[in-house]
């Protein structure tokens, strides 16, 4: 931190007036103005942070690792040590892509299933394990990310924290009764309809080792005991995690900037920077 000169703070200057920059348990809430970066990257390397980065590429999801990769190589966590952890059952097709100084790729091969949904729940499980057996001696913090998505801006370490989530791009707006919660009590995943702070996305998230073991072993049980029970939630993991994350509150939300559909939903001017986007695909084809 010596000799490096930045603005200062000022306390009565708010950093953003047109978005909610905390939440009501003391949580920041990031968005492009509300952090410098120079700062946090100066903090986190006097830590010699090592940040792993999960992806599940099963069946024909690989197709979407290059360009995954290669965008994560230019815009994730630069300057930092990575390690990359592709989960997948065609390893053989894993792509050959570039790697910058301190990062690298590990391959861990796992089982496909038939349907979608369940590849997708599946996940939890995967990182619970791979969580206590492995991440926990090899990183520090873990990001768990959808493969048919593309870096296309900053994400650096202003994300890191205990336990991350990300604001779903279709439902920051929206009133709690109007989030695709799983609504049916039969359900673990359950939540109210005058309960919920916000409503995350299933595709991002992340947080130190332990609490992302947490999280994903608690998600993985609640999906077993509601197998056994004869149901699935609305939304899969996506429907545990929001229940997970209503009673766990995370210690940072990040912004839709951080996880972003402009097909979907253009470019409002309330974001400043698009960094983790959809890439255009045909779900049928590809899920099946």
């Amino acid at each position: 931190m010596e000799g490096m000169v930045y603005a200062q703070p000022k306390a009565l200057t708010p950093s953003r007036k047109d978005v909610l920059v905390l939440t009501p348990w003391l949580a920041p809430i990031i968005w492009e103005g509300t952090f410098n970066i120079d700062i946090l990257n100066e903090q986190f390397r006097l830590q010699n942070t090592t940040v792993g980065l999960t992806v599940f590429a099963i069946k024909k999801y690989v197709v979407f690792l290059k360009l995954f990769l290669e965008t994560a190589e230019q815009h994730f966590m630069v300057g930092h040590k990575v390690i990359y952890y592709v989960f997948t059952d065609r390893p053989a097709d894993v792509p050959q892509v570039p790697l910058g100084a301190g990062r690298k790729l590990v391959v861990l091969t796992v089982r496909n299933y038939t349907r979608w949904q369940d590849v997708s729940m599946h996940r939890m499980e995967m990182i619970s394990r791979f969580s206590e057996q492995r991440f926990l001696h090899e990183v520090d913090y873990l990001v768990c990310a959808d493969v048919d998505m593309k870096f296309s801006d900053h994400v650096g370490v202003e994300i890191l924290s205990a336990l991350f989530g990300t604001l779903h791009p279709g439902f920051y707006s929206s009133s709690r009764e109007a989030f695709t919660y799983e609504r049916r009590p039969k359900s673990q995943a359950y939540i109210p309809r005058d309960e919920g702070d916000f409503y995350y996305m299933g595709a991002f998230f992340g947080g130190s080792v332990v609490e992302v073991y947490r999280l994903t072993k608690a998600c993985h049980q609640a999906m077993v005991e509601d197998k056994a029970n004869g149901i699935e939630a609305v939304w899969h993991d996506e429907s545990h995690l929001n229940k997970y994350l209503l009673y766990h509150k995370p210690t940072k939300v990040l912004s839709p900037e951080y996880m972003w559909d402009q097909q979907l939903l253009g470019w409002p001017s309330i974001m400043k920077k698009l960094r983790y986007v959809a890439v255009p695909k045909n779900h049928q084809a590809i899920r099946n």
